[in-house]
C-alpha cells in the first residue's frame, strides 16, 4: 500500500491492507469449516480450500456489497457459496455470524503489526542501549521549558529516551493473547449449540477455531472492547516514545544547537542548503495523531449496546487499522533514525560551556550541607544509566 498524503505509510507493508483484511476473513471462515469437519458435524464432502477461490480482485466487489449489509462478511459469503456450492456452501459459516468473523480477523491483522512493532522495539532498544553507554560521560546542556537548566551528559539524555520505549513494550508485552469471536448471532453460541448438541460441545467448537489460528480462546467479546482498546493504549504509549525522540532530535539538529542530526535528512524543492529532519517530522506527525484514534477506538467501546453495537462497533475498523498501520511505519522510522544518529559531541560540550554560569543550584547545596562541590554537578547520571541499561538488557533477553 502507498499513501501520498501519509508519507512513509509503504513501511507498513501489506499490514492491515484489504487484502490483508480479505485473507485474514478467508482464514477465518476457512478454519471453522475445517472445524465443523473435523469436529464430525459436517460431512468430509464439505471441506475446502477456501482461500483458493476468492482473491484480492476481489476486494472492490465485496467492499462495494458491505454497505448493503454493514459489513463486509455477508458479500464474501455471497461469492464463496457462489464459486464453491455443493457441501461446502451448505456448510460455510454455519454457527458464525457476520461479527464473529470480522473481529476474528481484526485480531489476525492486528497480531501483525503487534509483531512487526515489537520487533522494531527491541532493535530500537538495542541500538539506543549502545548509544546511552557510548555517551554516557559525554558532557551536554540539559534544558527545562526551553531554557538552560544543568549539566547532564548525552547519555543520560539517551537513557531518557531508552526509558520510553522500555515502557512502551512493557505495554505492548502485557496485552493478553489476542482472542477469536465464535459467539454466534447474538453472543450466547445458541446455532452452535444446536450444531453440535450441547453447550459444552458447543464451546469447544470455539476452542478449536483458536487452536486453527493460534489465538487464544475466549467467551465472546460482541460487546466489551477491551481487547481493542488496550492494543490502542499500547500503540499510543509507543508513539510517545518515538514522539520524543523525534522531538530531541528535531530541537537538537537546529542549527544554532547542532548537537544531533539525523543520517539521512531530507532536502527542500527551493532551498538546496537545507537537510531537513524528515524522518523526526514524520515521527512526530504519528505522535501528534495517534492519540486520536485511541480515543475513536474508546468512543467506540464506549457506544456498545445490547448485544451487538449499532454503529460504535463499525466505527472501530478502520481507527483499528489505521493506528496499527502508522505505529507500524513510525517504528520502523524510529529504528532507521537512531541507526543514523549523528552526534556531535564537541557542539555538546561548547553549547554547555556557553550556557554560562549554571552552578546556583550546586553553591547553595554545597552551603546547605558542607560538602565539597563536585566538579561536573551531573549527580547520579552514571547510576541511573546503569539502571536503565540493565532493564533494557532484560526486555532483550525475554525478547529472544
Amino acid at each position: 500500500m502507498t499513501d501520498l498524503l501519509w508519507p512513509g505509510d509503504h513501511r507498513a507493508g501489506l499490514i492491515f491492507s484489504d487484502a490483508a483484511y480479505l485473507a485474514a476473513m478467508l482464514r477465518v471462515e476457512n478454519a471453522w469449516l475445517g472445524v465443523l469437519v473435523e469436529s464430525g458435524l459436517a460431512p468430509v464432502s464439505a471441506r475446502a480450500d477456501l482461500t483458493a477461490v476468492v482473491s484480492t480482485a476481489d476486494v472492490e466487489a465485496v467492499a462495494v456489497a458491505a454497505e448493503a449489509t454493514g459489513n463486509p462478511v455477508p458479500g464474501l459469503l455471497d461469492l464463496l457459496r457462489e464459486r464453491t456450492g455443493g457441501d461446502p456452501a451448505r456448510w460455510l459459516h454455519r454457527g458464525l455470524t457476520s461479527q464473529d468473523v470480522v473481529d476474528t480477523a481484526l485480531m489476525l491483522c492486528l497480531r501483525d503489526a503487534l509483531d512487526r512493532v515489537r520487533n522494531e522495539l527491541s532493535a530500537q532498544v538495542r541500538t539506543l542501549a549502545a548509544l546511552a553507554q557510548t555517551y554516557r560521560d559525554s558532557p551536554m546542556l540539559a534544558r527545562t521549558l526551553t531554557q538552560p537548566a544543568l549539566p547532564t551528559t548525552v547519555g543520560m539524555k539517551f537513557a531518557n529516551w531508552l526509558t520510553g520505549l522500555l515502557d512502551g513494550a512493557d505495554c505492548v508485552a502485557a496485552l493478553p493473547q489476542l482472542s477469536v469471536q465464535a459467539g454466534g448471532a447474538a453472543g450466547t453460541m445458541a446455532a452452535a449449540t444446536e450444531l453440535a448438541g450441547s453447550p459444552t460441545d458447543a464451546t469447544s467448537l470455539s476452542g478449536r477455531l483458536a487452536a486453527a489460528l493460534d489465538l487464544a480462546d475466549s467467551p465472546p467479546w460482541h460487546t466489551t472492547r477491551s481487547v481493542i482498546t488496550r492494543a490502542g493504549d499500547a500503540l499510543v504509549t509507543c508513539c510517545d516514545a518515538w514522539s520524543h525522540i523525534a522531538n530531541d532530535v528535531a530541537a537538537s539538529s537546529r542549527t544554532e544547537i547542532g548537537e544531533l542530526a539525523e543520517g539521512r535528512g531530507g532536502g527542500s524543492s527551493t532551498m538546496p542548503h537545507k537537510n531537513n529532519p524528515v524522518l523526526a517530522l514524520l515521527i512526530r506527525r504519528t505522535g501528534v495523531v495517534a492519540p486520536s484514534l485511541a480515543a475513536g477506538l474508546h468512543a467506540a467501546s464506549a457506544a456498545s449496546v445490547d448485544e451487538r453495537s449499532d454503529g460504535g462497533w463499525h466505527a472501530e475498523w478502520a481507527g483499528l487499522r489505521t493506528l496499527s498501520r502508522y505505529a507500524v511505519a513510525a517504528a520502523a522510522q524510529t529504528t532507521e533514525l537512531l541507526a543514523g544518529l549523528v552526534v556531535d559531541t564537541d557542539r555538546a560540550a561548547a553549547n554547555l560551556a556557553a550556557a554560562g554560569d549554571l552552578l546556583g543550584e550546586q553553591r547553595a547545596m554545597t552551603e546547605l550541607t558542607g560538602h565539597a562541590a563536585r566538579g561536573d554537578y551531573t549527580g547520579a547520571t552514571s547510576p541511573l544509566i546503569d539502571a536503565v541499561l540493565q532493564r533494557a538488557n532484560h526486555h532483550l533477553m525475554e525478547a529472544t
